[in-house]
């Protein structure tokens, strides 16, 4: 079907485009952008997005899609529908699964599993090292050959810096992103929230900035001496950002990112022992989200991702140091970030550009843009739509949101995926 949407202004940061225009659609892919439809190009459809905004596929990075082994929190199925009604159209799903996806069989399990539901892209991330425990090595090269964009330890770090430095040089002949969560468990010490006055208060074991940052320190050192693809996931400490920096500076080519609910949740929302706020890394002080947020703003923090955990609510009914860590978030990601941009925190641009054009660079993969011949992945949303989220209206399955009743301006109306309309607002007039 060849598809014309007329009179949007379409934004896309890969091809620095920000203009009111026309987008034209044919066999699954961008056909062209601008006034007049490319030579010999004859709509079937035409589509007024007078009024709206048109962006490309948001690409998120770090997405648990509930299988294999979760399924009562969430499906493939399920988490897609959810992902393209908020705009993602490309979804990476970490190793830490039941079984791990640390074989070519798991890999192929979760392709399969994408193909049938035909909703977005799930791209799996592969173990690092056998079922996540950080001693012997995954077969990488396998990982790779069935589909792997990255390789992750997920939320299991190595811990010890010579099998770490062994398992970075052997992955940089493979030439593949490792993503690093940085976290030292030995300072951790089973804590659940960040060390500072709230904690304290509250009596609930902390966990120091240090955690974070002693391990970022030594996987910055071994990322310089293996030369490997390296991207820092999860950061959530101003002197994280500071150390980051400091690296980029020296040129190392390094990214990172940060999930959205660090740039608008802190250590002070937990004072209610709501569980809802319990995440992994913990929200942190006022000062380090400021510290996120002027790292998104400047650069330094490459992309933004939902780390969107589904959660069965009966896991999330427990005591907060009991209940298990993670927020629904694959329906609140681009709202979260119009948000900043409709406070004045952000400009849209570097918005958007955080979850298209960067976070496909990241993985080298051509999705993120409305570039011709690329695949027809796009999002249309009413910039003045104007709603308040209830967590049961949540396509997800994880209803474990805790931004229940904040308001919203913006709303996705249809998102494509390969030239099809994925999702449709139920509030469309039919």
């Amino acid at each position: 079907m060849r598809l014309a949407i007329t009179n949007g202004r379409v934004i896309d940061p890969a091809q620095n485009i920000d203009k009111i225009t026309n987008i034209y659609l044919s066999r699954g892919k961008i056909a062209g952008i601008g006034d007049q439809p490319p030579e010999g190009f004859n709509a079937d459809k035409e589509l007024d997005a007078t009024h709206k905004w048109i962006f490309p596929g948001l690409v998120d990075l770090q997405a648990r899609l509930g299988e294999p082994g979760n399924y009562y929190a969430g499906s493939i199925a399920s988490e897609t529908k959810a992902a393209v009604a908020g705009g993602i159209t490309s979804i990476c799903c970490p190793p830490d699964t039941t079984p791990v996806n640390d074989t070519q069989a798991v890999t192929e399990l979760l392709q399969r599993r994408a193909r049938q539901a035909a909703t977005a892209f799930v791209m799996p991330i592969g173990a690092l090292t056998q079922a996540l425990k950080g001693e012997r090595l995954s077969s990488i090269y396998a990982l790779k050959q069935a589909g792997c964009v990255a390789l992750s330890q997920a939320n299991n770090p190595i811990q010890n810096a010579l099998t770490l430095k062994n398992a970075l040089e052997y992955t940089a002949s493979h030439d593949i992103v490792v993503m690093l969560r940085c976290e030292d468990h030995q300072l951790k010490n089973n804590g659940v929230a960040h060390r500072g006055s709230v904690s304290t208060r509250l009596g609930l074991p902390e966990i120091p900035p240090s955690a974070e940052t002693s391990a970022l320190a030594r996987d910055l050192i071994l990322v310089e001496e293996t030369g490997i693809r390296a991207h820092f996931s999860q950061l959530s400490c101003a002197r994280s950002i500071e150390m980051i920096t400091e690296a980029k500076q020296r040129g190392l080519p390094i990214t990172c990112d940060v999930a959205i609910h660090q740039l608008h949740l802190t250590e002070m929302d937990v004072l209610g022992f709501n569980s809802l706020f319990h995440v992994s890394p913990p929200l942190r002080s006022i000062q380090d989200k400021q510290a996120l947020l002027n790292g998104l703003k400047t650069g330094i923090i490459d992309a933004v991702v939902s780390d969107h955990t589904p959660i069965h609510k009966d896991d999330k009914l427990l005591p907060f140091g009991e209940s298990l860590p993670g927020i629904s978030g694959l329906e609140t990601l681009l709202p979260l970030l119009l948000k900043l941009v409709n406070d004045y925190e952000l400009d849209l641009i570097t918005a958007i550009r955080s979850v298209t054009h960067n976070p496909a660079t990241i993985l080298g993969i051509n999705t993120g843009s409305l570039k011709n011949n690329q695949s027809a992945d796009l999002c249309i949303l009413d910039p003045k739509g104007y709603w308040t989220l209830d967590p049961e209206n949540l396509v997800s399955e994880g209803k474990n949101t805790p931004f229940k009743g904040w308001e919203f301006i913006g709303t996705i109306e249809q998102t494509f995926f390969q030239g099809r309309p994925v999702y449709r607002n139920p509030t469309l007039p039919k």
